[in-house]
């Protein structure tokens, strides 16, 4: 069994990569918010619920939406899609914003609407009602994004026949910075056909992960 990166997205430094190719870039952007926000827009998406999301959740919709674009998942049954994702600050973004409610006892006002971001796999469970994927999830905190982590994950989800495409990847904001990775596996024999050839898929493996993380 061969599994592949049929298709990716890595959104940073206020760009946005998609398939190697630069879909969006502005430098003039000082927030977060302004990105990701931009990003949206010229992508067309009509998602009201993206407004009510965290800045992490924002991040990991967009990214799928964008790798979803090069390629179709429509053949394979919402069980079998599988959701794969780490970081390093777990939901610590949103914890931040969560304690600014709390901390002053006199006006204490927690948000429902903050606390219920404050867990890192939210963020799947916003791709997963998107997208109606049903199969295997997981949210893995490392210090620095780990690449055979995800790969050695994923490779088991396909060999207990877990999963027939996993979507997988690196999701962290913190403040203004944000490092986004996300990549679709699809074992070549069961593989969807792409809506765009231009991407030729690769080896899914920790080289290729970190190669796409540091040359976009």
């Amino acid at each position: 069994m061969e599994l592949l990166i049929t298709s990716y997205s890595h959104l940073h430094d206020n760009k946005v990569v998609v398939n190697d190719r630069l879909v969006f870039y502005q430098e003039n952007i000082l927030k977060f918010a302004d990105f990701i926000k931009s990003v949206y827009k010229q992508e067309q998406i009509t998602y009201p619920k993206f407004y009510k999301m965290d800045f992490m959740s924002k991040t990991g919709f967009l990214a799928a939406e964008l790798l979803l674009k090069e390629t179709t998942v429509a053949g394979y049954c919402p069980e079998s899609v599988g959701v794969i994702l780490s970081n390093s600050s777990s939901s610590l973004d949103t914890d931040i914003a969560h304690n600014e409610t709390i901390k002053n006892r006199s006006g204490y006002f927690p948000s429902p609407s903050v606390f219920v971001y404050t867990l890192p796999n939210i963020v799947i469970g916003e791709i997963c009602i998107r997208n109606n994927f049903k199969g295997e999830n997981a949210f893995f905190i490392s210090e620095t994004f780990n690449g055979k982590l995800l790969v050695d994950y994923v490779e088991e989800l396909f060999i207990n026949k877990r999963v027939e495409a996993c979507l997988c990847g690196w999701i962290e904001v913190l403040g203004n910075n944000c490092n986004a990775l996300m990549a679709l596996v699809e074992n070549s024999e069961l593989r969807q056909q792409q809506a765009d050839g231009n991407y030729k898929p690769i080896p899914f493996n920790a080289e290729n992960l970190n190669l796409i993380m540091s040359r976009n």
